[in-house]
């Protein structure tokens, strides 16, 4: 469910500077049933703002998994670390994709809570982004 607080012209930059892509998984909009709603990468329960450079464009599933989290820990070490911050952290350091390119690997202790938090991984997602990748349109470019 959308905020309805977030101006309709902020989330059109949000979503305009994401190039339509879920900044957490890079799901392509344009593939999706349901639209994507704008994240508060710091929640604003934990002192975040309505500035755009704490809105991320997301799909529903990161959104909703990730909700006012803004920690979570590393499978392989059992640490606690911060998640991903797409202002902050380039996707490319924390990321990569399989060889398939159907899931996401959290090559950091970052990218690994963050993909095992968000549940980047579900049946679901790797799925679509097979089809997608038969299709020459995943990974986004």
């Amino acid at each position: 469910m959308p905020n309805s607080k977030i101006p309709e012209s902020i989330r059109r930059k949000v979503k305009l500077r994401a190039r339509n892509l879920c900044e957490y998984c890079l799901a392509l909009g344009t593939f999706s049933f349901h639209p994507f709603p704008v994240d508060h990468i710091i929640p604003v329960s934990k002192g975040g703002d309505d500035d755009t450079g704490n809105l991320a464009n997301t799909c529903q599933f990161c959104n909703s998994s990730k909700h006012d989290k803004t920690e979570a820990f590393d499978p392989l070490t059992g640490e606690l670390v911060s998640l991903f911050h797409p202002r902050k952290h380039s996707w490319q350091q924390h990321f990569t994709w399989s060889e398939d390119f159907s899931s996401v690997l959290g090559i950091t202790p970052i990218g690994r809570a963050t993909v095992a938090c968000l549940k980047m991984n579900r049946e679901e997602a790797i799925n679509l982004r097979a089809a997608l990748n038969a299709f020459g349109v995943h990974p986004p470019k």
